[in-house]
């Protein structure tokens, strides 16, 4: 698995998002889906990463800074073909990894509840995430599941 940085230009990884915020309609309502867009994440405070394996997309993430302590995931999405590869986990350790790098005290991040989100939540929780109340610009919202990981040793 080759992961690194992207631009989002080639369009590759646009496509998957669209495809991953037409699902994320199917689970909540319109109000609770915080999916970014595409030219939302060209926004100099998110950082993107892409995975391929054999020359195919195999998922995408993205970190988001929200302060100087702090930074959110963002836009974790696997290519159906990958899915319960461990796609999701090594992207999801390299941003760890560059969360740590950048002295960041905390993660955050926010999931869906239904169904449908649960490998995520687990993947989430094996890593040490705990749920959290909302941060940012985010509230309380019955479609939504908040975390939070220290990253101080």
């Amino acid at each position: 698995m080759e992961i690194k940085i992207d631009d989002l230009k080639d369009g590759k990884v646009v496509g998957l998002l669209e495809s991953h915020l037409q699902k994320m309609y199917e689970y909540s309502p319109p109000e609770s889906v915080h999916a970014l867009d595409h030219e939302k994440l060209r926004d100099p405070s998110i950082t993107f990463w892409s995975a391929y394996i054999g020359g195919v997309l195999a998922g995408c993430g993205a970190l988001k800074e929200l302060s100087k302590d702090a930074a959110e995931i963002k836009s974790m999405k696997t290519n159906d073909l990958f899915l319960r590869k461990g796609v999701a986990s090594r992207l999801l350790q390299e941003i760890l990894a560059e969360a740590k790098a950048r002295g960041y005290k905390a993660m955050c991040l926010e999931t869906g509840t239904h169904e449908a989100f649960i490998p995520a939540v687990e993947m989430y929780k094996k890593y040490g995430f705990v749920e959290c109340n909302p941060f940012g610009e985010y509230t309380l919202d019955p479609h939504s599941h908040f975390f939070s990981k220290n990253l101080q040793p």
